[in-house]
């Protein structure tokens, strides 16, 4: 298990195809889900500096926060609701370039400017729960964010 993490600058795409080896190795040999969001979250936060990572867990009939790395947050989100629980309801990946223009949008954090928010699966192809990161600067995510995500998604997945 990789214990440490090699940080790289430059552009984002490299700063992915760095990581995204590092975060396997972190999990490789590891079946303890909680503890493998634990470190992917802090992974992520750690290289790109982003204002918020981290998971939602469903519950039901809710998203429960899990794993994170970033300000206090909102501890449940009914399906359907903001972004999480939109991705979550729609099972897709949902890039929201303002959040003040989504309908809906819950603001655990008034920093928060723009997000991403993946679904989570398991190896059944069952959404578990939801990656969602925010930032606090305007269209910081793209479609480069969402392929690489859904990569380190996968290595949950399997």
């Amino acid at each position: 298990m990789a214990e440490d993490l090699q940080i790289i600058g430059g552009p984002k795409e490299s700063m992915y195809e760095n990581l995204v080896p590092q975060i396997q190795a972190l999990v490789a040999g590891e079946d303890d889900l909680i503890a493998n969001l634990a470190n992917i979250s802090a992974a992520l936060k750690e290289q790109f500096g982003w204002l918020w990572v981290g998971f939602y867990l469903v519950k039901g009939d809710e998203l429960v926060l899990g794993p994170f790395q970033g300000p206090v947050a909102c501890t449940r989100i009914k399906k359907g609701r903001g972004v999480c629980g939109s991705a979550w309801a729609q099972n897709k990946t949902l890039i929201v370039p303002d959040v003040e223009a989504f309908p809906g949008h819950i603001a655990c954090s008034s920093l928060s400017r723009s997000e991403i928010v993946l679904p989570l699966y398991d190896s059944n192809k069952q959404i578990i729960g939801v990656l969602d990161i925010d930032s606090e600067y305007l269209n910081t995510f793209d479609e480069v964010d969402q392929k690489y995500l859904e990569e380190i998604l996968e290595i949950i997945a399997k």
